[in-house]
């Protein structure tokens, strides 16, 4: 695989109940903060996995029945997570973004789509298409807020079912199989069903030489792996599918445990961000 830039960026965060994400979890709120891939191609520029939060999702949730999705998970966006303030804060230039990669189309995921949309959306179909289906309440409890994706990304969409699909190194065992999104063999989408319709991790090597893979939603915290614990299923049903939600957690686990090398990110677990390096990790 080619090698890549990359760092693991805090935008924004919400709380609730670890109950809800992790089984036997506490009832007490926390932070899960909602972290962004800033990968640094070596000849493409600077790709974005997910947006995070942005002020645009306060917008999308004023009135109902969106605003159900911000009492229920209550979001802490202050003025340094603002697109410019944050880029700033992160030495990103606004013009050497090229493209961004949508793990999956929940809000939290892609706030920031209102700044990137006029540019290359790698993404799933099945996951653009779900989120334009009519039915305001429906999208709200799945997730999904479409203000927050401008029609122009269904314009500029490159969908990973459309990628070849190739050969993932052994480190990545047992996932076996992806889609080369850049046709360069850097970027490779893995397919991580059961979240939601539509859902996807990438796997990627780091300059200084870390096999990562980007799990999204497949987990919310890193101890689902490593414990076997996946949410309740109210949770996963709610969302997705809870049969193919629990597959998919014992394929990251096989994973973690045969791969000692490999990195296993989720998008919202504060304690995998600070092993891999801190929020500002190269």
């Amino acid at each position: 695989m080619i090698r890549v830039g990359f760092r693991w960026l805090e935008r924004g965060l919400c709380r609730h109940p670890e109950i809800a994400t992790l089984s036997g979890g506490s009832l007490c709120a926390v932070d899960f903060p909602a972290m962004v891939g800033v990968i640094d191609h070596p000849t493409r520029g600077i790709l974005l996995f997910d947006t995070g939060y942005d002020p645009a999702f306060i917008d999308a949730t004023e009135t109902f029945p969106e605003r159900f999705y911000r009492w229920t998970t209550p979001v802490n966006i202050d003025a340094q997570q603002a697109w410019s303030a944050w880029l700033a804060t992160h030495g990103i230039e606004d013009s050497a973004i090229v493209g961004t990669i949508i793990s999956h189309f929940h809000g939290d995921h892609v706030a920031g789509m209102t700044h990137l949309a006029q540019r290359p959306v790698y993404c799933a179909r099945a996951g653009l298409s779900e989120l334009r289906r009519p039915g305001r309440f429906g999208r709200v409890r799945q997730g999904m807020l479409p203000a927050l994706v401008p029609q122009a990304a269904d314009a500029n969409a490159r969908f990973f079912e459309d990628a070849p699909a190739v050969a993932l190194p052994s480190g990545f065992a047992p996932f076996s199989e992806g889609r080369d999104i850049l046709g360069d063999g850097s970027l490779i989408a893995v397919e991580l069903p059961g979240h939601c319709v539509g859902h996807w991790g990438l796997a990627l090597r780091t300059t200084d030489d870390r096999q990562v893979l980007l799990a999204a939603d497949a987990v919310w915290l890193g101890e689902s792996i490593t414990q076997r614990r996946p949410p309740p299923r109210l949770t996963t049903a709610l969302l997705g599918d809870t049969r193919r939600y629990r597959a998919t957690l014992n394929l990251l686990s096989e994973a973690a445990c045969c791969n000692g090398d490999l990195v296993i990110l989720p998008s919202h677990c504060a304690a995998s961000a600070k092993r891999f390096g801190g929020h500002d990790a190269n």
